[in-house]
């Protein structure tokens, strides 16, 4: 499941590089502070859930990022999202008050 693939830190963080522009996978290793293998394994995992695509340039392997599939999970948390506005809708007004109390 895609969240099993996002729960893990390191993932996120390659999603975040990735989301600036693509990477080469040495220039994401030097970045991360990991071995090239463990970071061919992040990207492996990222690739086979489609959250990234690779495209090879002569010798070097560029990956980007693939949108997709962060939007079907946006599209999932928008009725979450309303829950949580109302609720720091809610708190917004009682630190208001508790400031025009004080």
């Amino acid at each position: 499941m895609l969240f099993d693939v996002l729960a893990e830190p390191t993932r996120r963080r390659i999603l975040d590089l990735l989301l600036e522009r693509p990477h080469p996978v040495g220039e994401l290793t030097a970045r991360l502070g990991l071995t090239q293998p463990g970071t061919s394994k992040h990207l492996r995992v990222l690739r086979e859930a489609g959250l990234v695509q690779v495209r090879i340039d002569a010798q070097r392997r560029w990956y980007e990022l693939c949108p997709a599939p962060l939007a079907e999970i946006d599209t999932w948390l928008t009725p979450y999202r309303r829950l949580w506005a109302t609720s720091l809708d809610a708190l917004e007004l009682h630190l208001e008050t508790m400031e025009n109390d004080q």
